[in-house]
């Protein structure tokens, strides 16, 4: 089990330099400086690192920002990265960063956590959404323009921001010790959920987004998106292009109509991967 802690010192941001490169390798231009790490560390920013046997495998890097509500300006907590080697994904390293993240960012007296990911890895939805208990009904197009590095090049860098509301009962069951099951596909469809479309397997084994889709119109739908879209992009980027551009469509008509992402699946004995879209409406307070 890695071991969590604050990183505070110029060596250690050098560090988080270095992961960040073999994290996002192929553009130094996305890499977060030690100098503006350590700045942001020394005034309210929360870097976190997680260490097996004294490697730096991991870490989750945030600072306070403000949000403008009706009643005007509030602050917030604004994470943005979360990293992992390789070598240590799937391991829970992701979730023991988040789960101590929020530890601190309660400690600051914050309530409210926003970050950003791609809709189509799910990967980060699953962590994001099911795990960790955020939820989203923003849908940024082209938030950070044009992307180089390895993993973002040749797609527009659309994305999620979700909302944590890290005091609220929704999120403090997902953290707890005995932390809630996952939903199957199985329960899902025995609940008659709406599916708001169906995409199609190819000969290669790679889904496809069909033409059109139904808005929802339900309490619950879903939404479907590739089980690894990482690799979808690497063999067929006009396929990927596809995927983003129909799912920018699903998802912006949903939040329109005032749904929210509250939950992923993704099915094991399919490989088959869901968003879980509520209608707001429905949704109580203290549960989001």
């Amino acid at each position: 089990m890695s071991t969590i802690r604050l990183l505070e010192t110029p060596e250690e941001m050098t560090a988080v330099e270095e992961l960040q490169r073999a994290v996002w390798s192929g553009s130094e231009t996305e890499i977060v400086p030690a100098h503006l790490l350590i700045t942001a560390v020394h005034n309210g920013g929360v870097l976190l690192g997680a260490f097996d046997e004294g490697k730096l495998v991991g870490f989750v890097f945030g600072f306070p920002g403000l949000e403008t509500l009706p009643d005007g300006p509030h602050p917030k907590h604004c994470s943005h990265m979360l990293g992992v080697l390789d070598s240590h994904r799937d391991l829970g390293v992701g979730f023991a960063l988040k789960r101590a993240q929020w530890q601190m960012v309660r400690q600051q007296g914050l309530s409210h956590v926003t970050w950003t990911y791609d809709p189509l890895l799910s990967r980060n939805a699953h962590l994001n959404i099911a795990r960790l208990g955020a939820v989203c009904s923003t849908y940024l197009r082209s938030q950070y323009g044009t992307l180089r590095d390895g993993l973002n090049a040749g797609l527009p860098s659309d994305r999620f921001q979700v909302d944590w509301w890290i005091r609220t009962r929704r999120v403090e069951q997902r953290l707890a010790k005995r932390a809630r099951g996952t939903i199957s596909l199985s329960q899902v469809r025995e609940a008659e959920v709406q599916q708001i479309y169906s995409a199609v397997a190819r000969a290669d084994g790679f889904l496809q987004p069909p033409e059109s889709f139904t808005p929802p119109g339900e309490r619950l739908s879903l939404a479907e998106i590739p089980p690894d879209f990482t690799a979808l992009k690497s063999a067929d980027l006009s396929l990927a292009r596809d995927w983003r551009f129909f799912s920018r469509e699903v998802f912006e008509t949903c939040f329109a109509s005032g749904y929210l992402a509250t939950d992923f699946i993704h099915d094991r004995e399919t490989n088959r991967s869901f968003y879980i879209l509520t209608d707001g409406n429905a949704v109580m307070g203290n549960e989001m």
